[in-house]
C-alpha cells in the first residue's frame, strides 16, 4: 500500500483517494516575472514522478499546475522593462513551459492562468464576504483570520506569529493577520472590474479559485515547496475550508528546497545531509530568482548539462529533504548515469536490439515477474520489489534510484559471468537478459528517465574526435600486444584524467566522454 507523508498531520498515512480510483493533484506553479531557474524545476519533476507512479498503480490522475500571471512582482518588473504585464507574463510562461519540456515533465493536465479565471476568483471572494469571513475596506477585500478558529493548523503557528501585510494597507485591516483577497488598483496598474471597484486578486485566492473550478471543493493532493506552507497554503486552507465547510485537500505534500552547495555526494540514493533541515533553515539557504539565481536555460547551456542528468539529480534525494545544488554534484550524477548508458550499448551488441525499442509494462500488474529457478530473474525481481517498496513509502525516489543502480549492476554482472559477448549466447540467456532490461525500462519509466537515447555529439569537431579516439585505441591495443603495459596504462589513465573512459570487452574497446 502507498503511504504519503501529510504535512497537515505530520505523519505518514495510507493513500486513499477521496473518490476510489481517481486522484486530483494541485501543484503551485511559478509567478512568471523572471526566467525559470533550477529551483522552479524541483516541484514539477517530483510531482510528474508522483503522477507517473500513481498511474502505474492504476489510478486515474488529474494534475493541475497553475501560472500566477498577475502579481505585484510582475507589475514592478514590467515597469522596469517598459513592457506590459501581460507581455512579460506570456514571455516568462513560455520560458517556464520550455524548461518543463526539456525536463520531460509532460504529464500536466491543466495549466490554468489566474487572468483566465478572474470571474471564478471574484465569485469566490464574494462568497466569503457573504458568509461573513471577509470584509471590504476602501476597495480592498480582506479575509478576517479571527473568524477561522482553525487558522494556523498546517504550520501550528500561534496568532502572535502570524504577520500581516503591513505597509500602506495596515490601516484598512481589522487585524494585522488579515490578508488580502482583492486589492484595489493604483492608477496605471492592470485591473479588473469587481463589486468592490477596479482591482486585482490577492495571491492566495487565485489558487483556491482555480483548484475548485478544476478539481472540486475537496481533492486529494496539494503540493508545493516547503516555503509555501506559510502564508500561502495556510491561507488557501482558511479561504477554501471557511467557504465550503469541508477539507480543501486530503494530503498536503511539500518538497524540500534547493540549497546552494559545493558538496559532491555519491549517486544512488544517499542523502547529502545527515538530517532534514527545518523550514527556517531551508528558506535561509534557498536558491531564489530574486537573489540572482542563474536561469535554467543558461545553467544547461553554459555548463553543457543534459536535462536527463538534471532530472536524475533532482530525484536522487527524497523529495522532503533539501537538495544540495552545485554543478559538480550534477556532473557526479552524470558520471553515474554512464553505468546505464554503457549497459544499453552492451545490450545492443549482445542482442542486436536497442533498449529504447523495448516497450515496458505500463502497470504494476503487467510488470510482475515469474522467475522460476532462473537466478538472474530472481535477482531482477528482488530489485524490482525494493524499488516499488521505496516508492510505496512516501514516493522515496532516492531509495528507488539506489535500487535501479543495483539492478543495472546485476545485469552487467550477468553479462560478465555468462560471457555473453563471446560468441553467440544461447536463446534462454538472451531471453533472461531481455527480461531484465525490460524491467529496468519499466522502473525507469516511473522516474521519467531513459525515455529516449541521449543526444549524440555531432559536427566536424566530433567527427575528428571520433577518428582520433580510434587511433589512440589502436595504439593502445598494439602496446598491449607487445606487452608494453606501461604505455597502455599511461594512455588509459591520461584519457581518464581528461574525462574519457575506456571500456575493454571481448569484441574491442569502447570509449565514452563525460
Amino acid at each position: 500500500m502507498i503511504r504519503v507523508y501529510n504535512t497537515l498531520s505530520k505523519s505518514k498515512e495510507p493513500f486513499e483517494p477521496v473518490t476510489p480510483g481517481e486522484v486530483g493533484i494541485y501543484l503551485c506553479g511559478p509567478t512568471v516575472y523572471k526566467p525559470s531557474h533550477i529551483g522552479h524545476m524541483v516541484g514539477p519533476v517530483i510531482f510528474d514522478t508522483v503522477k507517473r507512479y500513481l498511474a502505474y498503480n492504476g489510478f486515474d490522475v488529474t494534475w493541475v499546475v497553475n501560472i500566477t500571471d498577475v502579481d505585484d512582482k510582475l507589475i514592478v518588473r514590467s515597469g522596469e522593462l517598459g513592457i506590459s504585464m501581460a507581455d512579460l507574463a506570456a514571455k516568462m510562461t513560455g520560458d517556464y513551459l520550455h524548461c518543463l519540456e526539456l525536463m520531460g515533465v509532460d504529464t500536466i493536465d491543466h495549466r490554468p492562468r489566474a487572468t483566465d479565471h478572474m470571474d471564478e476568483i471574484i465569485r469566490f471572494t464574494s462568497e466569503l464576504v457573504e458568509k461573513g469571513f471577509a470584509y471590504e475596506s476602501e476597495g480592498d477585500v480582506y479575509f478576517e483570520v479571527g473568524k477561522d478558529s482553525e487558522y494556523g493548523k498546517l504550520t501550528n503557528r500561534s496568532a502572535d506569529e502570524m504577520q500581516g501585510e503591513g505597509g500602506g494597507t495596515a490601516g484598512r485591516k481589522r487585524a494585522a493577520a488579515d490578508f488580502a483577497l482583492w486589492k484595489s488598483s493604483k492608477p496605471g496598474e492592470p485591473s479588473w472590474e469587481s463589486p468592490w471597484g477596479p482591482g486585482r486578486p490577492g495571491w492566495h485566492i487565485e489558487c483556491s479559485a482555480m483548484s475548485r473550478r478544476i478539481l472540486g471543493k475537496t481533492f486529494d493532493i496539494h503540493g508545493g515547496g516547503l516555503d509555501l506552507t506559510f502564508p500561502h497554503h495556510e491561507n488557501e486552507i482558511a479561504q477554501s475550508e471557511s467557504c465550503h465547510g469541508r477539507p480543501m485537500a486530503k494530503y498536503w505534500m511539500h518538497n524540500g528546497l534547493m540549497q546552494a552547495s559545493s558538496e559532491v555526494g555519491k549517486v544512488g540514493g544517499r542523502p547529502t545531509r545527515s538530517a532534514e533541515l527545518s523550514q527556517e533553515e531551508q528558506e535561509a539557504g534557498k536558491l531564489k530568482g530574486s537573489d540572482g539565481a542563474q536561469s535554467f536555460l543558461e545553467l544547461l547551456g553554459q555548463n553543457n548539462l543534459d536535462p536527463e542528468t538534471v532530472r536524475f539529480f533532482l530525484l536522487s534525494t527524497h523529495y522532503r529533504r533539501p537538495i544540495d545544488f552545485s554543478v559538480e554534484r550534477i556532473r557526479e550524477v552524470g558520471s553515474g548515469l554512464e553505468t546505464f548508458y554503457r549497459f544499453f550499448k552492451r545490450f545492443q551488441r549482445i542482442t542486436g536490439r536497442s533498449v529504447y525499442d523495448i516497450s515496458p509494462p505500463s502497470t504494476r500488474e503487467e510488470g510482475e515477474l515469474t522467475p522460476g529457478d532462473d537466478p538472474l530473474l530472481g535477482t531482477v525481481a528482488t530489485h524490482r520489489t525494493r524499488f516499488l517498496d521505496a516508492m510505496d513509502d512516501d514516493f522515496n525516489t532516492g531509495g528507488a534510484v539506489g535500487s535501479l543502480f543495483e539492478l543495472v549492476r546485476a545485469l552487467n554482472k550477468y553479462c560478465d559471468g555468462e560471457k555473453l559477448e563471446e560468441g553467440k549466447p544461447p536463446g534462454e540467456k538472451l531471453d533472461a537478459l531481455t527480461a531484465g532490461a525490460t524491467t529496468l525500462r519499466e522502473l525507469a519509466a516511473i522516474l521519467g528517465v531513459f525515455r529516449k537515447p541521449p543526444q549524440e555529439a555531432s559536427g566536424a569537431d566530433d567527427e575528428v574526435l571520433g577518428k582520433l579516439m580510434e587511433l589512440v585505441i589502436e595504439i593502445r591495443a598494439e602496446s598491449r600486444k607487445k606487452k608494453d603495459f606501461a604505455t597502455a596504462d599511461k594512455i588509459r589513465d591520461g584519457l581518464t584524467d581528461i574525462g574519457i573512459t575506456l571500456e575493454d570487452r571481448p569484441g574491442g574497446t569502447d570509449w565514452t566522454l563525460g
